[in-house]
């Protein structure tokens, strides 16, 4: 009986854990993950390191091979998965924040000059080519590190979900419970956090799942034009090196196929997760 009470009052979370996308896309998740977190204590090797001849096809001794200098693939790629979702997160984090503070008041101050400020901002960040300006950003920085990379991505990837933001806040503020509060004379702030926000929060979890997966393709994207960080390794300079040597046109398919197919799953397992949570959270889609 107890038990039964617990999934009533946590209806979601039972559809989550039972959801068949989500799981999968869990699973693949946390898999890359744990690959990220343990791959650098278990390697012998240095992502810079020479660690044995090169052309190096997958063996027991080398697990992806080696490129063409003799550095182990697996090493650079459990090195470079590891900076490429800290710079996912935190540029994510950051685009999730700006967009949805810029979205909250925009929405409730709707048709005053807050709201037109902050939507002349927005649009004027939508309509700039976002490569285009990242390429010219990260071209002018004589020093790229994770956290300047991760700016950079999140200046152009917010004003998308302050516009989807703002939609939903036009919605839910002209419901009952919000007018009540404003009669109360509750403070705006209150209102916003309390009454809009933590009404949106299954709708705001997946606004970050998708800048998630975004700020990591465009951190990639950036990385194998050769405007990564200045240091270190990722899984978009492991592409862009293996292009550079023309691994592919040599036989040497592992430096490139890995951590492509890595990367994809890892895309993949977000792109699952979030669709999974849509029917979760909309009783419209579940599986009966």
């Amino acid at each position: 009986m107890a038990a039964r009470d617990f999934w009533r009052r946590h209806e979601n979370l039972y559809f989550a854990i039972t959801n068949k996308k989500v799981i999968f896309g869990v699973v693949i998740f946390l898999s890359i993950m744990a690959l990220s977190i343990v791959g650098p204590m278990i390697t012998p090797y240095d992502y810079e390191e020479f660690a044995g001849p090169g052309y190096q096809r997958p063996s027991k001794t080398h697990w992806f091979g080696t490129t063409i200098m003799g550095r182990d693939v697996f090493t650079q790629v459990v090195y470079g998965l590891r900076s490429t979702l800290l710079v996912g997160f935190l540029a994510g984090t950051i685009a999730s924040a700006i967009g949805l503070v810029v979205g909250f008041v925009s929405g409730f101050f709707s048709g005053r000059a807050p709201d037109e400020g902050l939507m002349m901002l927005t649009n004027m960040f939508m309509v700039l080519p976002s490569l285009a300006l990242l390429i010219i950003l990260s071209a002018y920085l004589p020093y790229r590190g994770i956290v300047t990379q991760s700016l950079i991505v999140a200046a152009t990837a917010w004003p998308w979900t302050a516009r989807a933001v703002r939609s939903q806040t036009l919605s839910l503020k002209s419901q009952e419970f919000v007018n009540l509060s404003r009669i109360s004379a509750a403070p705006t702030f209150r209102i916003i956090r309390e009454d809009i926000a933590a009404n949106m929060f299954s709708y705001v979890f997946m606004v970050y799942i998708l800048q998630f997966n975004g700020t990591i393709l465009s951190s990639v994207g950036l990385e194998f034009l050769g405007l990564g960080p200045t240091r270190g390794i990722s899984l978009g300079l492991v592409l862009q090196n293996a292009v550079n040597w023309n691994a592919l046109h040599l036989g040497m398919w592992w430096w490139t196929i890995i951590p492509g197919l890595i990367l994809t799953m890892l895309i993949v397992s977000l792109y699952f997760i979030n669709t999974g949570l849509d029917e979760v959270f909309n009783p419209r889609l579940r599986e009966l």
